[in-house]
């Protein structure tokens, strides 16, 4: 009786091992994906300069061209896809007092 308590204790302890260890593995995956895929900081001081100096030369900001940009977005979901995306949206915004199409 004794040995089979002691082998289900062990089994147990290295089932939870085993799981531990999957989900360092998982975890440590997980951070690797986000790591590898680029952060677009805001920048306001930068966007802010850039409308500034826009509006400066009376330069009207195009329509939107990309493929990224759906209904009910804003600037910041651009962001993810492409800074000069975000900072051209934020001076069309300022610009027209509307968001793309």
């Amino acid at each position: 009786m004794f040995c089979s308590v002691v082998i289900s204790s062990f089994s147990f302890a290295q089932q939870e091992d085993s799981e531990e260890e999957a989900l360092a593995r998982m975890q440590a995956q997980l951070n690797q994906e986000v790591m590898s895929k680029p952060f677009l900081a805001e920048k306001p001081k930068e966007v802010d300069a850039y409308i500034k100096n826009m509006l400066a030369k009376n330069v009207t900001p195009p329509e939107y061209s990309g493929a990224h940009w759906r209904a009910g977005y804003t600037c910041r979901d651009l962001l993810r896809y492409n800074w000069t995306q975000y900072r051209n949206c934020r001076y069309y915004h300022r610009y027209h007092g509307r968001y793309y199409y």
